[in-house]
């Protein structure tokens, strides 16, 4: 007899991100390749542009694996938008996943309220589409080339 829960719980899902890990890696001779490559192991990547006095002006997170770039976040304070500063954010993530960690790609995620043209403007390509992601809302998957 089996159940089911809907209770957050750390301990399972860090059990089930492991064995999904396992069996990903047994059914796939890349993974177990890369598993063994230092490309292999996420690392996170941040990138931030600070005002005179320190402040926080803009930044990007995200993080490199499996010589993929993927930013999470991008965004600059509204009282500096039209500067080049998101460009400067994305450029020198682009220039250290590249010259410093060998990734080839990048990829991300945007709402098309947000930023799909910002990132075509600078050479993305859309990938694919998700309608009404939320509600109303399309999501934009992008990639570079970053060869």
């Amino acid at each position: 007899m089996f159940r089911l829960e809907t209770e957050v719980d750390k301990g399972r899902r860090t059990l089930l991100s492991r064995r999904l890990r396992d069996d990903n890696t047994a059914g796939s001779p890349e993974l177990r390749a890369l598993r063994t490559d230092p490309a292999g192991q996420e690392i996170p990547l941040e990138v931030w542009v600070l005002d005179e006095l320190g402040a926080v002006a803009g930044g990007l997170t995200g993080r490199t694996w499996a010589y993929w770039l993927h930013v999470d976040q991008l965004w600059v304070d509204a009282r500096h938008r039209g500067r080049g500063l998101g460009s400067r954010l994305l450029a020198e993530a682009e220039r250290v996943a590249g010259a410093d960690r060998a990734c080839t790609r990048s990829r991300l995620e945007t709402w098309g309220f947000q930023a799909p043209d910002f990132y075509r403007e600078r050479g993305y390509e859309v990938s694919g589409r998700v309608e009404n992601y939320p509600p109303g809302i399309t999501e934009f998957i992008l990639t570079k080339n970053l060869s």
